[in-house]
């Protein structure tokens, strides 16, 4: 018994320090994708306070880059998604930047949602959201449909200000004090990233 105690217990131990020497890979979704759209400059700044932590693999996932058809047209069989459930396979949790529409979120972010399942289960994911009340009644419809993908919402949730934040609603142009807040953030998603890819 000590034998196969010591075997597996090595071989845990082995996995564990894989684990934990591997970094995560985090990708920050850009959930509009109209023409003028904000995003990207919402995105890349998470993307630049993100970076300085040097806690994982950051990257920008476009969702106007898979040209994703709307569900239940076309075949259902397009390279775009088939490349988009490629690529959130690859990855290991989510920041959802988040624009508000009509008191929910963009039928674009949506449309992405439903265009994969299994490949968002048993990961995190975290919110930066904007709008006339910073996003957050969108972000409240999102973790609904959050909860039936098995992705794992954090609580922190950095909201961005139309009026505040942007110049005439179109340059972003941040207050310092969010800083802070998108950094816990990145900290819940990263501990529950880590977490969960346990369980894939």
């Amino acid at each position: 018994m000590g034998f196969f105690s010591n075997l597996f217990g090595n071989s845990s131990q082995k996995e564990t320090e894989i684990m934990t020497n591997e970094k995560l890979n985090i990708g920050i979704i850009l959930g509009s994708t109209r023409e003028g759209r904000v995003s990207p400059q919402v995105g890349e700044w998470v993307k630049g306070i993100a970076d300085k932590r040097g806690d994982a693999n950051y990257e920008i996932v476009d969702i106007a880059d898979y040209n994703l058809p709307f569900l239940g047209t076309g075949t259902g069989q397009e390279p775009g998604i088939q490349s988009w459930n490629e690529k959130l396979a690859s990855l290991d949790g989510f920041v959802f930047i988040v624009q508000e529409y009509n008191h929910s979120i963009t039928g674009a972010l949506k449309n992405a949602l439903d265009l994969a399942r299994e490949v968002w289960n048993n990961k995190a994911a975290g919110f930066v959201s904007y709008g006339s009340t910073g996003g957050a009644r969108a972000v409240e419809h999102l973790r609904g449909i959050c909860g039936e993908l098995l992705i794992a919402d954090v609580r922190v949730h950095p909201t961005l200000s139309l009026f505040t934040d942007f110049e005439e609603m179109s340059t972003f142009k941040p207050a310092d004090l969010h800083l802070d807040n998108v950094n816990a953030m990145l900290d819940q998603v990263i501990a529950w990233s880590g977490a969960l890819k346990t369980l894939r």
